[in-house]
């Protein structure tokens, strides 16, 4: 039950200060503040619950690592459904306090950096547009994540090297979709939003599902032994 926590905690943490810094200093921090933010967050717990649970806190990096043969079906169902209900609390915690400011004029106001396409991003991408770039930027964040976590010797680095990777794909990703990669990330804020981003938050479950199958077959047989 320990990594199950572990992962909620983890989820929660990286919703709330990433997904927050998006929704209450976005205009402040621009598009590499919000990708450093959600970097960070990552870093910080990485180095807390990695030796507890993995610090997966994204189901589609438990997917990549099912699919690669580290961790067992009945995990990755509790490691998903514990990683959704920490990203809720997460956006849950967010919700609180932007409503408790007397400036900020809400939640539906600020947003909570919900993912969008069409006229909800900001380059106005379309969804065939915004489901490649997910499925992109997620095959390239778990390819990193698996890579850099097969090898103990990596474990004092893994948490720095992922980290960065979540911040570089952010980077090219935000003004594109808002950046998902993750399921979970994705859902709690449309929950919350409604409308159009609960209408649109398919795109952002699915394409980050088929770029993790995608990272997680090509990282299976890649590092095989088998000529």
């Amino acid at each position: 039950m320990k990594k199950y926590i572990a992962e909620l905690v983890g989820t929660m943490v990286l919703v709330l200060f990433g997904c927050g810094s998006a929704a209450i200093a976005g205009p402040v921090l621009g598009n590499l503040g919000i990708a450093m933010a959600f970097g960070l967050s990552i870093v910080a717990m990485a180095y807390v619950i990695g030796d507890i649970s993995g610090c997966h806190i994204n189901p589609a990096v438990s997917i990549g690592m099912w699919i690669d043969g580290r961790m067992e079906a009945k995990d990755l169902i509790l490691y998903i459904v514990f990683q959704c209900i920490g990203a809720i609390i997460g956006i849950a915690l967010l919700v609180a306090i932007i409503n408790s400011s007397a400036y900020l004029g809400g939640y539906l106001t600020t947003g909570l950096g919900q993912n969008g396409f069409g006229m909800a991003s900001a380059v106005g991408i379309n969804v065939v547009g915004a489901i490649i770039t997910e499925v992109i930027l997620t095959f390239v964040f778990v390819f990193t994540v698996l890579g850099v976590t097969k090898k103990t010797e990596n474990s004092t680095i893994a948490g720095i090297v992922i980290g960065l990777t979540l911040a570089f794909v952010h980077i090219m990703g935000i003004p594109l979709t808002g950046t998902s990669v993750n399921p979970a990330r994705s859902l709690a804020p449309a929950l919350f939003m409604g409308g159009q981003a609960l209408q649109q938050v398919w795109v952002f479950i699915l394409a980050p599902i088929v770029g993790a199958v995608i990272a997680g077959f090509l990282y299976k047989v890649l590092a095989s032994e088998d000529v």
